[in-house]
Parts: structure tokens; sequence; C-alpha cells
């Protein structure tokens, strides 16, 4: 159990600092209209990672419960993800981030920063599919797949929670670094690597 939570907080706290939606709707959020507003945004994304977790958490342990089968094939559909995730990263790494700000319900003067950073998530099935195929394979055997699938989330959360307030509080510097081609190249391929090691690990291992 202490190794599979000290590995997680390892992985999620690495790709919580991979630059992606959630970092750059909170550091546009901080830089153009303050840090209250910022802070609004991140417990908004926070509160959409909870709302994928919960559902995850309730409907796939009743899918895995069903039987061995459909659990292995879970466990190769998640694994081709992640190694296809993991390839592309390593193979061709970003120079720069952005988020999806033209999406006209983001940009809807009538929605606050909170509910912006709620649907960021919500509306991304990218979120749900990663959770899918990256939770289960830190979940202990024999232990519950729901109540560990909420507690790995919360963890989650409290590391991106954490990243975001420093992310808030220091705006102008951390904008330029992660402005960097080479910085943003490095983590993609660091990331990619983690990927691949992961569906390696989601593959093999047993149930």
């Amino acid at each position: 159990m202490v190794h599979n939570l000290i590995a997680f907080m390892l992985a999620a706290t690495l790709l919580t600092l991979t630059p992606g939606l959630d970092t750059a709707l909170v550091l546009r959020t901080a830089a153009a209209e303050g840090r209250q507003q910022a802070m609004r945004a991140a417990l908004g994304i926070n509160a959409g990672c909870l709302v994928w977790g919960a559902a995850i958490a309730l409907g796939l342990s009743a899918l895995l419960a069903v039987s061995t089968t459909l659990f292995t094939l879970f466990k190769l559909c998640g694994a081709a993800y992640l190694c296809w995730l993991g390839l592309h990263m390593l193979l061709r790494p970003r120079t720069h981030f952005a988020s999806n700000a033209s999406d006209d319900t983001l940009k809807s003067s009538h929605i606050g920063w909170g509910m912006k950073g709620l649907l960021s998530n919500v509306l991304n099935p990218k979120v749900g599919i990663f959770y899918v195929s990256f939770l289960p394979q830190f979940i202990p055997a024999q232990h519950s797949f729901v109540g560990w699938t909420l507690i790995l989330v919360m963890l989650h959360i409290a590391i991106n929670l954490t990243w975001f307030m420093l992310l808030i509080g220091a705006t102008r510097p951390l904008t330029q670094l992660l402005r960097r081609a080479n910085v943003i190249k490095w983590l993609d391929r660091v990331t990619g690597g983690l990927f691949l090691f992961f569906a390696a690990h989601l593959a093999f291992g047993r149930r």
C-alpha cells in the first residue's frame, strides 16, 4: 500500500507539472484576471477531477466485477492508450502549450471562472480516459476499487491545488519558464517515457 501510494504521488506530480490545458487556464486567468479569479478556476478544475473520479469509481467498479475477460480487455485497452500517448510525447514533443480558449462555452462572459474550470475538465473526455487507464494499476490487490479510486483522485487533487497555488503566486517567472521550448520538450519526453513504463506495467501486471 505504501509503495503504491508513493509511486502514484511521484507519477501524478510529474504529470501535473507537465504543461497542459489546466496549467494554461490557471496561468492566463492569473495574468489577465488576478489571483482570486485564478484560484476559482483552479478549484473548478479540481471539482471536475472529482466528478470524473466518482463516475469512474462507481461505474467502472461494477463493470470490472462482471468478468475477468472484461477486466483483461479493459487493461489491454488502457495499456494501448498509454503506449500511444507515451510514444507520441517521446517522438513529437511540443515546443509550446496553449489552452483551448476558442471554445465558445469557456469564452462566455456570463460564466464565472470556477465554472469555466469545471467545464474545461468535465467536458474533456481525455480526463476520463486518462483516469480509467492510469488509476487502476496503483490500487492494491484485494482492496476496494471504489475506495482506492477516490483516495487516489483526492491525492491528485491535493497535488493539483499545490501546483496551482505555486503558479498563481509566481505567475510571471513561471510563465516565462513554461514558455521555453526546451523545457516543454524535456517535460513531454520524460512524461512519455513514464507513460510507456506504466503501459507495460498495466499490460503485464496481475489483477
